[in-house]
């Protein structure tokens, strides 16, 4: 079995780095420095080698470093089970993101092709009590990760809905204006709902079959306002179509995968994730994170690389040792930040150690040997 890695990463005026580099081996990445001074910038920077727009959802041009606004780019060496993979992603001022791998342009959603990448990052640590919206977004992450097509799936389902509310808002009547649109629908939302579903029977498996410190989660799929939730591609047709009045009168489409929500229970106790402690519904994101590791090591031929910003903050030492073995045990790529290199000290010479500081307004990177 052939892992995955990044050799080399280099930055190029992205976010507070004007330049860096990286050099790796396939180890865990641990990386310490003051609040500010650029180390979620590296993840996010990794998190552009996969589909999508990162970590942080972010624009283009809001990824440039300011004040130059000169456009910015990230260039790695990617081990991808056997192969190493030259992959560049960029863009200029004003424009779209471009990919390039191995001197050719690409797709982004070839990205995932050849990588899978997973994060956890301090902004979901209350997805489990926050908008349905937020599940929905991290659901389909951890669906990308084992199927990367699904992102075009969810975009085409999208398209389809946004001009179908576009009618709905106009007062349209006649059925003949929607009938295509609602085929579009039905037919991409089924593969959503299609691929969530396999994505959560794999999570299920994942947790079943493993051994380890973090709790397991029960997880379903539900409607967020606990109405129908129609899978089958027939069942969805037939629900756009007798939902037309009720949408006409609401302005915009009432059912189907786009109000679908992600449900959660903490196994062993039984309590729903919502009414768990802040530290168990930390750890049962943990859980989730590490079984789809564990699902795509299987799948894909290795575990993806894991990006888990200021994971260590909420975890006593006991926990934290018991993260970075399985992270060990798992063959992780894992970039891991923290405020400081105590919190890395459980994983010892496991790890690569960066140290990032803030420097005339631009962020330095040093490895500490």
């Amino acid at each position: 079995m052939g892992g995955l890695f990044i050799e080399e990463l280099s930055l190029s005026h992205f976010r507070s780095h004007r330049a860096a580099r990286l050099e790796l081996d396939g180890r865990p990445v641990a990386i310490w420095g003051p609040n500010g001074a650029g180390k979620t910038n590296i993840l996010e920077a990794v998190s552009m080698l996969s589909p999508g727009r990162g970590l942080r959802r972010a624009s283009p041009d809001e990824i440039a470093r300011k004040p130059e606004a000169l456009g910015w780019k990230i260039r790695a060496d990617l081990q991808s089970l056997h192969q190493v993979h030259e992959v560049e992603t960029w863009a200029e001022p004003g424009t779209s993101r471009s990919v390039r791998i191995d001197g050719k342009p690409a797709a982004q959603v070839a990205l995932g092709r050849i990588a899978r990448v997973v994060w956890l990052i301090p902004a979901m640590d209350r997805l489990w009590i926050e908008a349905p919206e937020g599940r929905r977004r991290f659901l389909d992450r951890m669906v990308m990760s084992f199927e990367p097509r699904h992102a075009e799936a969810v975009l085409a389902y999208e398209k389809a809905m946004r001009e179908r509310n576009r009618l709905l808002k106009d007062m349209v009547r006649d059925a003949h204006w929607y009938a295509a649109l609602e085929t579009q629908m039905a037919e991409h939302g089924a593969l959503i709902m299609a691929n969530r579903l396999s994505a959560l029977h794999r999570l299920a498996e994942a947790q079943d079959g493993a051994e380890t410190a973090f709790p397991s989660a029960e997880l379903t799929l539900r409607a967020s306002d606990d109405a129908e939730l129609p899978i089958a591609e027939g069942d969805l047709l037939a629900a756009f179509r007798d939902g037309r009045p009720r949408d006409l009168a609401a302005g915009r489409t009432l059912i189907g995968p786009h109000r679908a929500d992600l449900a959660a229970i903490y196994t062993k106790k039984g309590v729903p994730a919502d009414q768990c402690s802040t530290g168990e519904q930390k750890a049962l994101l943990i859980s989730l994170i590490l079984a789809n590791g564990r699902a795509l090591a299987e799948d894909f031929g290795a575990a993806p690389i894991l990006l888990l910003d200021e994971v260590a903050a909420h975890l006593d030492a006991t926990r934290r040792a018991a993260l970075y073995d399985e992270i060990c045990a798992l063959g992780a790529q894992a970039f891991m930040t923290g405020t400081g290199p105590e919190l890395f000290a459980e994983l010892g010479p496991r790890a690569a150690a960066f140290e990032v500081s803030d420097a005339d307004g631009a962020s330095r990177v040093k490895e500490h040997l």
